[in-house]
């Protein structure tokens, strides 16, 4: 059987099944109420309340944002449109699609300033990489791939619960957060308590003090504020 007939099948049962079909909606509802607040907020025009200090890396970001006012409003209005094609049956993929591209920049720019919301905004990836898939019978003809001939059947849905899917999906959700839970020696925090907080399991608990102050209260760049703390562990050693 080719890649594609392969592909076609798994879809097929998948689409037979009405477990599939709710895990599609709850992601579709979860991912509208990711954007809606924040979309709320910047419609408004108010600053957006993420908890972080001004100069956290990402307050910086969001603070310039935040000052380029109808730049910041257009951002807001885009995002309450996707919520809302999401949450319609019959616009969701349109949403899936307008929303990737999104969810896919904040999640690099949370991984590129550490910031502690980075095992969120992947799962928000993951859970629109779903969407997109759960549409693959009607965006497959754009793919790189040879097209099988396939005609969908109209059966009944099966009730079966797809144990070895959804296994996966709580696995994957924990390789996110223990991968998350290694993946930098130090973070700036939300906060400077919540930084200095961190310090006390830290090889170099001075080095890391004198990080969070370099962030949260000289409001050095991150790239900066990190060199010294790297330049303190190697004269500790």
């Amino acid at each position: 059987m080719s890649i594609s007939g392969r592909i076609n099948q798994v879809y097929d049962e998948a689409k037979g099944n009405k477990w599939f079909h709710y895990f599609a909606v709850f992601c579709r509802v979860m991912l509208a109420l990711g954007f809606i607040p924040s979309g709320f907020v910047k419609v408004m025009g108010e600053r957006f309340a993420s908890g972080l200090s001004v100069n956290h890396p990402l307050g910086h970001y969001l603070e310039a944002l935040y000052y380029t006012e109808s730049y910041y409003t257009f951002i807001g209005i885009s995002q309450l449109v996707i919520a809302l094609l999401l949450l319609i049956p019959r616009t969701a993929l349109l949403g899936a699609l307008m929303y990737f591209p999104i969810i896919l920049n904040i999640c690099i720019l949370a991984y590129a300033v550490r910031f502690e919301g980075t095992r969120i905004t992947t799962l928000m990836v993951l859970a629109n990489l779903y969407l997109l898939g759960w549409d693959y019978d009607r965006i497959k003809y754009i793919l790189p791939v040879k097209q099988a001939g396939h005609s969908a059947r109209e059966k009944p849905l099966s009730n079966k619960f797809p144990l070895l899917f959804f296994g996966c999906v709580f696995a994957m959700i924990a390789t996110v957060v223990v991968i998350n839970q290694f993946l930098y020696d130090i973070r700036p925090g939300n906060s400077l308590i919540e930084c200095t907080n961190g310090c006390a399991g830290n090889s170099n608990p001075k080095a890391c003090e004198e990080f969070c102050d370099c962030i949260h209260n000289r409001g050095k760049p991150l790239h900066e504020c990190l060199i010294d703390y790297n330049n303190a562990n190697r004269t500790n050693q």
